[in-house]
């Protein structure tokens, strides 16, 4: 940039020189460097305080990584070409389902055993009353001859021996009548156990199907918004679960293109929302497209600290971290089918020192202009 200048400046001494015939001698020649140099310093720290330029700059996008809900065995993949474009709920790939189709009929068969069983409660309850009044009357019963031997035996009409056998009938059948009614409150528990008006049994039942339902269409695996996925290196045959940190591919959904740039420190005071803003991609020479600052990022990544027992050095600060500033483009270039993450040169353009803020714009150009021009080798 600074050689781009004193080009400028030289080409307008020249011209200076020849138009109005000026001598080449000591103080002239001296006095048009000096002009330059001062010239050039002036401009370059006035524009670069208040018309930040930096070359890192870049397409950011966020990616999708498809972990299948369920564990199993790859048995179909969608061939689909790199970069193709996918539709929201599209097969990306199947996991073998016969483990996961069986758990759906074994839990249907406990369902309809859970539903058969709630609708003959209401009987076992009946039972339970009827076993319990017999219970009763066998108690009773057994309490009045206990009584009647108890007399005979003042009178020697039975022996100690009877009267102690109906007594131990008794309290067996007391005992029975205690157990029916145990087994009658249970059965009315059973029976008025509901949940949203549905018996807890098998509304439980119904949620493990659900649930072994839900397993079992998941392992069709499908795209989750409008996109594409990017380097398709699945294959049939291969082990796909559900550990988050092994996605079996990397799906790329629509989204608005947004660029991030990381400027110097210097320039934070200058940089705020709303700014105008261009961007120059070395894919796209001789074009510069308009932006503008959508915000600047609250946090510097490089003084992150996380409770790790680590003792942080010197070098955690020796670092000359940038701060990240989010760019958005005020005009569409979808035509140029520019692939995600590519890079460009940024300049931001303040209310300060507006008059400088052309030159900036005349450098960048420059600079888009100067992307025909490379080697390869």
């Amino acid at each position: 940039m600074e050689l781009m200048i004193l080009i400028i400046y030289a080409s307008l001494c020249v011209g200076i020189f020849k138009l109005f015939k000026i001598p080449l001698n000591k103080w002239s020649v001296p006095t048009a460097i000096l002009g330059g140099v001062v010239l050039m310093v002036s401009m370059l720290l006035f524009m670069n305080y208040n018309h930040p330029h930096t070359k890192l700059a870049t397409q950011y996008y966020v990616s999708t990584p498809i972990v299948p809900q369920v564990r199993g065995r790859v048995i179909e993949v969608n061939q689909f070409a790199p970069n193709q474009r996918i539709k929201k709920g599209e097969m990306l790939f199947r996991i073998d389902p016969t483990p996961y189709q069986a758990e759906v009929d074994a839990k249907k068969a406990e369902l309809a055993d859970a539903i058969q069983a709630a609708t003959t409660l209401q009987l076992d309850v009946n039972a339970a009353k009827a076993r319990l009044e017999e219970a009763k009357l066998t108690m009773l019963q057994k309490q009045r001859e206990a009584e009647r031997y108890k007399k005979l035996v003042a009178t020697q009409g039975v022996s100690q021996l009877e009267a102690e056998i109906k007594t131990r009938e008794a309290l067996s059948a007391k005992a029975t009548y205690e157990t029916r009614i145990a087994e009658l409150e249970k059965t009315e528990k059973l029976l008025n156990s509901n949940i949203n008006g549905e018996n807890t049994t098998v509304a439980a039942k119904r949620a493990a199907l659900e649930r072994a339902e839900f397993d079992l269409a998941s392992t069709t695996v499908r795209a989750p918004s409008d996109g594409y996925v990017s380097q398709p290196f699945l294959q049939e045959g291969m082990m796909a679960g559900r550990l988050a940190i092994r996605p079996v591919m990397t799906f790329i959904g629509e989204q608005k293109r947004q660029f991030i740039a990381a400027f110097r420190q210097n320039s934070l005071l200058r940089l705020k929302p709303g700014d105008e803003a261009e961007l120059a991609f070395p894919a796209i020479p001789g074009k510069v497209f308009p932006a503008k600052v959508k915000g600047i990022l609250p946090a510097i990544g490089e003084s992150e600290v996380q409770a790790n027992g680590t003792t942080y050095t010197r070098k955690f600060i020796d670092e000359q971290a940038m701060p990240l500033v989010v760019l958005e483009l005020t005009e569409d270039m979808d035509e140029y089918q520019l692939p995600f993450g590519a890079t460009a040169e940024a300049a931001v353009y303040t209310e300060h020192a507006h008059h400088l803020a052309m030159m900036r714009k005349i450098l960048l150009r420059m600079n888009s202009w100067k992307n025909y021009l490379y080697l390869d080798h």
